[in-house]
């Protein structure tokens, strides 16, 4: 049961000011019933009656009152904000906007840009409000992968970022405050152009699929700081291979047989020794570099996991 409100009473308390009334409006609001005559010599000529709701937009909202019109007036503020800021192209609709940035790589120069990233039913913008200027940008079209990747911070802060592949093979890092969701909202607006990627930490590999092998290697995952090997455990099926740091929630590579289009033993000193490298490559040009104890027999096991037919 909920308790009622006390009603509201009229008064002439002369200490009763602006401000009073204003917060009166706005958090609990106010009824007026009104009917006016207006007469001329006793004749009655115009008649008003006025029934009105004056509150705040909080209160309002709370009853029930214009929710269609605060939900309309927020999208028209939203188009009209983008639209200034992006220079919206003609039929252009804003798909999402988040607080992020863009990684800038020029020669030995690496340094995060702080930003707004907009994506849009056409392209994906990162722009800077104060002072303006569009800090990176691409077409949807252009975009050939997505995938989220870890990244250490200088406070030694584990934090996801986005990596585009575009087109022309560049590699691009985005910040999100929400990657998941803009991970989510790229990955649905790109459907149509890209190509298979490397998910991080999606889709793991269902417990009721046999293992064709199980066991430790280690993973060379890249960071801003350089790349860095850390152990964890392997499991290859037939659909599959997963890799898992004890650490982690979800496995930190999921890499789907029918994408590894060739592996490959790399020359050079890895964890396990000397030879101990291998290199995978994947249908979207990179390499996935692994280490092992017995290296040619996971070479074996992932070239039998691989479907027929597919590129050596």
């Amino acid at each position: 049961m909920t308790a009622e409100r006390a009603p509201m009473r009229p008064t002439r308390d002369p200490r009763v000011t602006l401000d009073d009334l204003v917060e009166v409006l706005l958090n609990k609001g106010a009824v007026l019933h009104l009917d006016l005559i207006v007469a001329v010599a006793d004749i009655p000529l115009i008649g008003v009656s006025l029934r009105a709701a004056v509150a705040g937009m909080e209160t309002m909202l709370e009853y029930g009152m214009m929710r269609h019109w605060d939900e309309a007036t927020r999208a028209w503020a939203e188009r009209s904000v983008a639209r200034r800021a992006l220079d919206l192209r003609e039929g252009e609709r804003l798909l999402h906007r988040a607080g992020g940035g863009h990684l800038l790589t020029e020669g030995v120069y690496r340094g995060w840009r702080p930003g707004t990233v907009h994506v849009t039913d056409q392209r994906i913008v990162v722009l800077r409000a104060e002072p303006r200027e569009v800090l990176w940008q691409a077409d949807l079209a252009a975009v050939r992968a997505v995938r989220m990747t870890p990244e250490r911070t200088v406070g030694g802060e584990e934090r996801l970022r986005l990596e585009l592949t575009l087109a022309d093979g560049a590699r691009e890092l985005l910040s999100a405050r929400e990657p998941e969701a803009l991970h989510e909202v790229l990955t649905r607006a790109c459907a149509g152009n890209l190509a298979p990627a490397l998910p991080f930490g999606h889709a793991p590999a269902r417990e009721e699929d046999p293992a064709l092998a199980e066991g430790h290697l280690w993973y060379e995952e890249q960071r801003r700081s350089g790349p860095l090997w850390r152990g964890g455990r392997a499991r290859l099926t037939e659909d599959r291979l997963t890799w898992k740091s004890p650490v982690d929630a979800r496995p930190a590579l999921v890499l789907r047989t029918a994408d590894i289009t060739g592996a490959r033993r790399l020359p050079g000193h890895g964890p396990a020794g000397e030879g101990s490298v291998l290199g995978l490559r994947t249908a979207t040009g990179d390499e996935v570099r692994l280490a092992a104890d017995d290296p040619a027999a996971w070479i074996r096991r992932l070239d039998a996991a691989r479907p027929v037919g597919a590129a050596g």
